[in-house]
């Protein structure tokens, strides 16, 4: 990233050396003034004196200025690119990081740990750098006015910067720790932020604020052990500056009297002997800011360092337009190395049609969906698309023919049409509102001041469960995918509502490879299979006529649901007659509205 700015940190170094040597004019004027003009009273060189050290000055001024200007918006880029650079990064990994990662963690690490890099383009690097330039021509006039003050002076200057040295390379980890400190802190911050209602519907505010507590000590305590380090460090800087001066003005006032030094030499040698010195104060400082700059680029680099799941080398295969076929081929899987979820999971979805998955929670049923959409890899067997390993296919070929519908609806922090277009950006006006006809969402949306501009709030929290769920389907049916998954996609709707936005999902399934996670069993009854899962494996399969029949573990789930609690409203004698007509409206492709009817009917 500093390649492209090689030239601009060219003319920043070239600026700087032109700022420094003016900068040193005014010093070493000092022996000139002293020597000549005042001592031997040459006052015609008085003039020429102060117009030099006048422009000099300006022309430092000027270059400062230019440098700040220069370097310092350089800085501030370098950090937005580097963001936008870590981000789209991120935003390309494997969703088995996210889930090993808080979020919070990660916007941590996006804003602030690549914060420090202005440090290392900004003027605080050129100052440091220009301060050591300076000091290496220090270096040169203080020879050749003493060799033995300059000797005994760079002895100790240099033993000093060999301890510092040594300081940095103890205090980086500490800010290494400090970044990951303060990304928890952030992390749970976020979160507290984010469950705000769980955490005033359980009168948690204390507990939390004192979490939060807990974390900004441990933030404390580093800054402090940092803050200690640095003191140290000052202190040490003064002391040695204490040592310098004192050697100088014992041996320089010996050698004033001795006759092999003049007044003005050793004013001279005073002035400049503060740019020898001046790297040494300017470490403590930049190289404090340089040292927590490098920590949080260390971290940086390690996020960078993960593989995207796009650049996998095994997915080469890019698909065009698919059909939809799905097969899982004695599919196994782990999250964990030594914990397998999933065992031997065989089937296939064929075009067009509707795969439902039921059974417990903690069965496995939402591994296969994630399986479906290529969160994850299998650890055993293979699953294809079309014929083609998903495992070796280029994501943003299948991904981008593939709509989801999931149970945890997630809005942005947008309007109802900015929510719905997020599937499709370039989409009309007219294909957006046909979307939310479909998807019932005009039956709310409607009815707000702002229509469809009404702003949803973070996670479409100003929308209730329903609402958002509407918005969902809107957001798949605008997708147009070829492959469908819905994930307990009604599951905040009540009966009325699902009954209505039915119609809506028909819509959107029909023609597509459907995969359905579905706990209320009724919904799912004109399935073309059904896979009863439990533990990880698949142990029945069929549609719901012959599951039903079979008397088996999705008999049992669904009489549990459905036969026992209607019974329970039935008159005695009634029983035989009721089940009879529901089997009989399930055969004429009946929905859980007609189920529901007939029983309240009763």
């Amino acid at each position: 990233m500093l390649l492209p700015r090689r030239k601009l940190l060219a003319l920043g170094f070239a600026l700087m050396i032109v700022n420094r040597l003016s900068g040193l004019v005014l010093p070493y004027s000092t022996k000139f003034l002293i020597d000549d003009i005042l001592g031997q009273r040459k006052i015609e060189m008085l003039t020429p004196l102060v117009l030099t050290v006048l422009g000099a000055t300006l022309i430092q001024g000027i270059t400062s200025f230019t440098l700040t200007q220069l370097l310092s918006k350089a800085g501030q880029r370098l950090i937005a690119e580097l963001r936008q650079k870590v981000q789209q990064h991120v935003g390309r990994l494997s969703v088995s990081y996210y889930d090993a990662n808080k979020s919070g963690v990660l916007v941590s690490r996006i804003m602030s740990d690549v914060e420090g890099v202005r440090n290392l383009i900004g003027t605080g690097l050129v100052e440091f750098v220009g301060g050591l330039m300076t000091a290496v021509v220090a270096l040169v006039v203080l020879l050749r006015i003493s060799a033995t003050m300059t000797g005994l002076t760079a002895l100790f200057v240099a033993a000093f910067g060999f301890a510092l040295s040594k300081a940095f390379t103890k205090i980086r980890p500490i800010f290494r720790e400090r970044g990951k400190i303060n990304a928890e802190v952030t992390g749970r911050l976020t979160e507290s932020l984010g469950g705000v209602r769980v955490v005033k519907g359980y009168h948690a505010e204390d507990r939390e604020a004192s979490v939060f507590s807990q974390g900004v000590g441990r933030l404390l305590a580093n800054v402090e052990q940092s803050l200690t380090a640095m003191s140290f460090m000052s202190l040490s800087a003064t002391v040695l500056m204490g040592i310098v001066g004192a050697t100088v003005m014992f041996i320089g006032s010996r050698q004033i009297f001795a006759g092999t030094l003049t007044l003005g030499e050793f004013m001279t040698f005073t002035a400049f002997l503060a740019f020898l010195v001046a790297p040494v104060f300017q470490i403590v400082g930049i190289g404090t800011q340089i040292t927590e700059a490098f920590a949080g680029l260390d971290r940086t680099r390690e996020v960078l360092a993960e593989r995207p799941e796009d650049r996998d080398p095994a997915r080469t295969v890019a698909l065009g337009p698919i059909r939809g076929e799905v097969e899982f081929y004695h599919v196994g899987f782990s999250y964990e190395a030594g914990k397998p979820v999933l065992f031997d999971v065989s089937f296939d979805a064929s075009p067009g049609t509707v795969t439902a998955l039921v059974g417990p929670s903690g069965s496995g049923k939402s591994t296969i969906i994630s399986l479906v959409a290529a969160f994850h890899t299998p650890s055993d067997g293979v699953i294809r698309v079309d014929g083609a390993d998903l495992s070796t296919v280029r994501l943003d070929s299948y991904r981008t023919q593939l709509g989801v519908v999931l149970q945890d609806t997630f809005l942005f922090d947008g309007t109802i049409e900015e929510n719905i277009a997020f599937a499709r950006p370039a989409a009309t006006k007219d294909q957006i509102l046909e979307a939310c006809r479909i998807a019932r969402v005009d039956e709310f949306a409607e009815k707000f001041e702002s229509k469809y501009d009404t702003i949803v709030g973070e996670r479409g929290v100003k929308l209730s469960g329903g609402q958002r769920q509407r918005v969902s389907i809107a957001r798949a049916i605008l997708a147009d995918p070829r492959i469908l998954i819905l994930d307990e996609a009604t599951s905040s709707l009540d009966s009325e509502s699902e009954a209505l936005i039915q119609e809506g999902l028909n819509h959107l399934m029909k023609g597509r490879t459907t995969f359905v996670i579905a706990h209320r069993l009724s919904t799912i009854r004109r399935a073309d299979q059904i896979l009863v899962v439990e533990e990880g494996r698949v142990v029945e399969r069929g549609n719901h006529e012959s599951l039903y029949a079979l008397q088996g573990r999705y008999w049992d789930l669904y009489t549990r649901q459905h036969g026992v609690e209607a019974n329970l409203f039935l008159a005695p004698g009634e029983g035989d007659k009721v089940r009879e007509e529901e089997t009989q409206g399930i055969k004429n492709g009946g929905g859980l509205g007609e189920a529901m009817r007939l029983i309240s009917g009763r």
